[in-house]
């Protein structure tokens, strides 16, 4: 009986020695590991906030380009842009025949190492060109309308 006894007691001892080397590399591991998903969870973090900022810079945009078509002022077409764009932006309006272009630019939330320029561009009919090529508007007014040139009357 002796002998097994002795097994029994390397055994334990064996397991003993085998837990404690273990624990250096879990301390070790966590070390690496616990920093590693902080900076992930930091980077989600900035990722959400660049998302919703580009979408503001969208809705910007296109209050701006909607505000613009409707042959409002231009400082309140600029100011409808501002007013949904994110803190820093750049509002550009300007007018290319019967469009209104509207771009907003913005820098991402955040450090300065992790800057970027979101931009969002909107475009719309400006409303008096459409009232020219309106066909039921120009059959109620008796004008006729651009597609009825040269017509009979």
């Amino acid at each position: 009986m002796r002998s097994s006894e002795t097994d029994r007691t390397r055994v334990a001892r064996r397991r003993r020695l085998d837990r404690r080397g273990d624990l250096g590399f879990v301390t070790a591991e966590a070390a690496v590991a616990v920093p590693a998903l902080a900076v992930f969870a930091l980077a989600l973090v900035w990722a959400l906030m660049a998302a919703s900022a580009q979408i503001q810079c969208v809705d910007a945009a296109r209050a701006g380009a909607r505000a613009a078509a409707r042959a409002e002022p231009r400082a309140a077409a600029v100011a409808a842009a501002r007013s949904a764009a994110p803190e820093g932006a750049r509002v550009a309006l300007g007018r290319t025949g019967d469009l209104w272009r509207v771009r907003v630019e913005a820098p991402t939330p955040g450090p300065g190492a992790l800057a970027l320029t979101l931009t969002a561009e909107a475009v719309a009919s400006a409303e008096d060109a459409m009232d020219a090529l309106d066909p039921v508007q120009a059959a109620r007014d008796g004008s006729g309308g651009p597609h009825t040139a040269g017509a009979a009357p």
